[in-house]
């Protein structure tokens, strides 16, 4: 059976699409220097990750007098938010509550965060009615 190549970003695309998110529109080159490169990873295989991420509609390449300056197709509130639409599907059989819920009970939210989450849920409430 073929195996059905996902749109969403890997870790790796992932860290690319926070440099590209960060600084803006970048050469392969700007990202390497960019990124964390903890794994030891090489340029051309950051170059071959960004080809990747070009064919996905990860992110969108141009070509100037620089070379091939790439940006990301989406933005990171976009990426985030189908991410965790197809998390809370595949995971949590479609529940944003026990998504939340698990959230919470693995780590410790700071109380600014707390304050942030229960202003989501009134105005979620406000919306409802």
């Amino acid at each position: 059976m073929a195996r059905h190549r996902s749109t969403q970003p890997t870790n790796a695309e992932l860290a690319v699409l926070r440099v590209l998110w960060d600084k803006g529109p970048c050469t392969v080159r700007e990202v390497y220097d960019a990124i964390d490169r903890a794994d030891d990873i090489g340029y051309t295989t950051v170059l071959k990750t960004m080809q990747i991420m070009a064919d996905k509609g990860l992110v969108k390449r141009s070509e100037l007098a620089r070379g091939h300056v790439y940006r990301a197709a989406a933005s990171q509130e976009s990426t985030q938010q189908k991410m965790v639409a197809d998390l809370i599907d595949r995971a949590f059989g479609g529940s944003a509550a026990t998504l939340v819920m698990q959230a919470l009970s693995s780590r410790s939210a700071s109380a600014e965060e707390l304050e942030r989450i229960r202003a989501l849920i009134d105005q979620a409430r406000r919306g409802n009615r």
